[in-house]
């Protein structure tokens, strides 16, 4: 369930779910994530949403060995 749509039609927030799908993880590495605050977090009506930004800069940053990420 995407919610919070851009103007550009992607959405501004992801669920814990779809974040963990871009990345290629599971949901509780990104909650993980979370808790370390290593990925940014925020409360839409009650529900943890990470921001698509949050994911975008995640996304960027080179992975520990050195590689390209496949997504």
């Amino acid at each position: 369930m995407r919610t919070d749509r851009s103007t550009a039609g992607d959405p501004a927030y992801y669920t814990i779910r779809e974040a963990a799908w871009i990345l290629g993880v599971k949901p509780s590495t990104v909650s993980a994530a979370i808790r370390l605050g290593t990925l940014r977090a925020v409360r839409r009506r009650s529900r943890l949403m990470v921001p698509a930004s949050a994911l975008a800069r995640l996304l960027a940053q080179p992975t520990a060995d050195g590689g390209e990420k496949s997504r």
